[in-house]
């Protein structure tokens, strides 16, 4: 449980961008935390004279950039009594049983030397 509220926290304050290469109107690459490939359409020359029919987008994930912290202390009284009677409640079930007595268990069966009921051929129905 520890661990996966610590990805969350990390997840959460993590920030990342994602760029996306179009020409015309078809996408031709997207790209996480580097540059999208270009086309190879883009005019090297001076931009103003022709107007190019690629474009590159640019999305910025941003993550938390504060935490907030709460202590015991600063939640109000009556949540305060509702989560120490939750927790102590809570201990209570996981009390262990105690120990269970077995009154039999060193008791060794006398040997058996001859079957009486295959002598006297008396069977029980």
């Amino acid at each position: 449980m520890s661990v996966a509220l610590a990805v969350l926290v990390l997840f959460s304050t993590f920030s990342f961008t994602v760029e996306k290469h179009y020409c015309g109107d078809n996408l031709i690459d997207v790209a996480i935390f580097s540059e999208a490939k270009s086309c190879g359409m883009e005019i090297e020359s001076e931009p103003k004279l022709k107007k190019t029919c690629c474009k590159d987008i640019v999305d910025v994930i941003e993550g938390q950039d504060e935490l907030q912290s709460v202590t015991f202390d600063d939640l109000d009284f009556p949540t305060q009594v509702f989560l120490r009677a939750f927790v102590q409640a809570y201990i209570v079930n996981f009390e262990s049983l105690p120990k269970q007595i077995i009154p039999h268990r060193d008791y060794v069966p006398p040997n058996l030397i001859r079957d009486i009921q295959l002598l006297n051929d008396v069977f029980l129905i």
